[in-house]
């Protein structure tokens, strides 16, 4: 079992890898605030380059032409207000938009809160976009490029195969049965591949693993070096997991108008952050563990007759008869 199947006569190396990305796909929007609008790659793609990542926004929430002044805050239960002495001047807690300052102001016809100094107006973020806002992601591609070398053996390669012409590339898309070693990816497929559903999870985002193995045998010929791709989801998605949900952060877009004035439009970014997870090892003869593992079967050999011997001549129950065999008792003649 050692020496053959789990190839005992090998030495073993760790990969050593390097992962960049590259996504592809243009979305069209109609809203109300911002009317048609094109998505690409420098809108959605956040930040443009990142270690072994890569985030797509799904969804998001726009607060246009904020500038710093006194507005009310979003009601709830602790800004609420009826009269000034409901708020306190300076106060910020942990949820605050900005800073009170001790007015109670109007937010609607009928509900008052307490005003801050902050980026005006305040974001809204109660009510999230459903179905997401960038539901056509579903269709964009992501190119990874893979680059593995396993240093005791000075061996290196990488997933875009020599059998891989520029052609080839342009046109296909990674599938399982049809195009195992294609490293182009639709986005819809690798969350379908995890069993998951890709218009739920853009709604609130998530994150996901493109894992790549590398396990090989170099006692064979280089072109038995593939990769094989698995998908699987790394955040909670079930019933007992529904505080806090998803994949969001923000940032912010920042503008000055010919007068100095400064404003910015606030985004919160919804959306599926890949992670490249690449693994594997690799073996190939080597005269040291072969035969430290010969000498270790060896041994195991020796001590098998040993621990037969303790079973048969003390725990058998007819051990007398078998120590008779096993001993020829002599008289002394002395």
């Amino acid at each position: 079992w050692v020496f053959l199947w789990e190839k005992g006569y090998q030495e073993t190396d760790s990969v050593v890898s390097s992962v960049t990305t590259k996504v592809k796909g243009v979305s069209l929007t109609h809203t109300s605030t911002l009317g048609a609008r094109i998505w690409d790659v420098a809108d959605y793609v956040i930040p443009p380059q990142e270690e072994n990542t890569v985030f797509v926004m799904t969804n998001v929430i726009l607060t246009l032409n904020q500038r710093q002044g006194h507005c009310p805050e979003l009601p709830d239960e602790k800004t609420e207000c009826k009269e000034n002495d409901n708020c306190i001047p300076g106060y910020v807690s942990t949820h605050s938009s900005g800073i009170q300052t001790g007015e109670c102001v109007p937010y609607n016809s009928s509900i008052k809160t307490c005003e801050v100094f902050a980026w005006c107006p305040v974001e809204d973020d109660y009510h999230i976009p459903k179905p997401a806002f960038l539901r056509e992601a579903e269709n964009f591609t992501i190119l990874v490029k893979n680059n593995i070398w396993y240093p005791k053996f000075n061996f290196s390669k990488r997933n875009i195969l020599p059998t891989i012409n520029s052609t080839y590339l342009k046109n296909c898309i990674y599938d399982s049965q049809t195009d195992p070693f294609c490293p182009i990816f639709r986005l819809g497929k690798i969350v379908e591949a995890a069993g998951q559903n890709f218009q739920e999870m853009a709604v609130e985002g998530g994150v996901m693993a493109l894992q790549i193995n590398w396990d090989c045998n170099l006692d064979r010929a280089a072109s038995h070096c593939v990769p094989k791709y698995s998908f699987r989801r790394l955040d909670n998605k079930d019933s007992a997991h529904t505080v806090s949900p998803g994949y969001n952060f923000r940032f912010a877009k920042y503008y000055q108008d010919s007068n100095g004035t400064e404003s910015r439009t606030l985004v919160k970014a919804y959306g599926i952050r890949f992670d490249i997870i690449v693994f594997g090892k690799a073996g190939k003869f080597d005269v040291i563990p072969t035969m430290i593992n010969i000498g270790s079967g060896l041994a195991l050999f020796g001590m098998a007759t040993v621990l037969c011997d303790l079973v048969v001549l003390y725990c058998m129950k007819k051990k007398y008869y078998y120590r008779e065999k096993k001993y020829k008792y002599v008289a002394d003649y002395e």
